[in-house]
């Protein structure tokens, strides 16, 4: 998988796909990432490759990587895609709950300034085949944010429905 750089963002709506004259990226997420918007779970445009978001944190000195959900259908899929994309540490136990402790200790994902960004690309076949699973992911990636927004290395989550690219990995 090539490695690529990754953004934050907050803030879903009617303005999401609407740019900046500064930068060209949404202003939700331009506002994470220069900081006059606490990071939160953004909706990324559908259609816009998620390397733009990418490179945008990458530039504001974020840091980022893509979990990529394309034909994932299990629960068991999506642990060994997370542990992967994510290089997560080797006690992370492959069940909610180990990734809730994971992504609530992101000691072995350092960030000396900026944020971290997380993309979850091709997410919406998971959440059709398993519907009440999608719903666990979702409530731990909201929760994860939750407890990095006051810091000054929050993690931000981009919900993409970017459709073309492999995932990207973490940098």
């Amino acid at each position: 998988m090539p490695e690529t750089p990754g953004v934050p963002g907050q803030g879903a709506g009617p303005r999401d796909g609407a740019r900046t004259e500064k930068d060209g990226v949404p202003r939700s997420l331009s506002a994470v990432l220069d900081g006059r918007t606490l990071p939160g779970v953004l909706s990324w445009p559908a259609g816009r490759p998620v390397q733009e978001a990418l490179d945008a944190a990458l530039a504001a000195g974020w840091q980022g990587t893509v979990l990529d959900l394309e034909g994932v259908t299990d629960k068991a899929e999506f642990m060994t895609r997370a542990a992967t994309a994510l290089r997560l540490p080797s006690w992370f136990g492959a069940n909610w709950d180990a990734l809730a402790d994971c992504l609530g200790d992101l000691s072995w994902w350092p960030a000396e300034h900026g944020g971290r960004l997380l993309a979850v690309r091709a997410w919406q076949g998971y959440a059709a085949a398993e519907p009440e699973e999608w719903r666990v992911a979702e409530s731990v990636l909201a929760d994860a944010v939750a407890r990095w927004r006051d810091t000054d290395t929050g993690l931000a989550v981009l919900l993409t429905r970017d459709a073309g690219g492999p995932a990207a990995a973490r940098r």
